[in-house]
């Protein structure tokens, strides 16, 4: 005669606690989401990203200073154009708020860094230290993206940590290894992370 055991099977309770641990991990991410800022885009990196990469080959043509540093500057706002845009397009497919807290936060984390940038460029270049331009940019602009990656994904940090290890280097790099230190990091860095952003996040 065949004996029932005391005890059930524990692979119902087992695929219960695994169902529940779904759920859980689905909520905590949910919520990271809900208190980070999501709307970097991801495919405007890599636009952003290909117009520094044409920047550095214009750039690297010029012969006077002038002309080199006004390639550059175009090439920031075009980038912060097409970034701007990007945000606000991504952040309405996604139905995200721009004045939350997240963005609010992201963004006055985020800017700050590159006014500094700006004013720096304008007192190195009146004193003629022209070679710490590129280090200067990369280094400010991946404190940017690093403070504000504390309200955003966590591959945004890693970003910025990124520009910033590169702008060390560009530092005290010769002036001849500007342009593809700018590529390299404006160009290259924003197309990897851009990919990354895009696959992982969306838009």
């Amino acid at each position: 005669m065949a004996t029932t055991p005391i005890r059930p099977a524990r692979a119902e309770p087992v695929a219960l606690e695994a169902h529940a641990m779904d759920n859980l991990r689905y909520i905590r991410e949910t919520m990271e989401r809900a208190g980070a800022f999501t709307a970097v885009p991801g495919w405007g990196g890599i636009a952003m990203g290909v117009t520094a990469l044409v920047a550095a080959l214009i750039a690297s043509r010029q012969i006077g200073t002038g002309a080199w540093l006004a390639v550059w500057l175009i090439e920031g706002a075009v980038a912060t154009g097409i970034g701007a845009l990007c945000v606000v397009r991504k952040a309405r497919s996604f139905h995200l708020s721009l004045p939350s807290a997240p963005a609010r936060k992201f963004m006055f984390s985020f800017v700050p860094p590159l006014i500094v940038g700006a004013i720096l460029t304008a007192g190195v270049m009146r004193a003629g230290l022209i070679s710490t331009i590129p280090g200067i940019w990369l280094l400010l602009y991946g404190t940017g993206v690093l403070a504000g990656g504390a309200f955003s994904v966590r591959v945004i940090p890693i970003m910025g940590m990124c520009f910033m290890l590169e702008g060390s280097l560009a530092i005290f790099a010769p002036i001849q290894w500007a342009d593809a230190l700018l590529g390299a990091g404006f160009g290259g860095l924003h197309i990897l992370f851009g990919a990354i952003i895009a696959r992982r996040y969306g838009g």
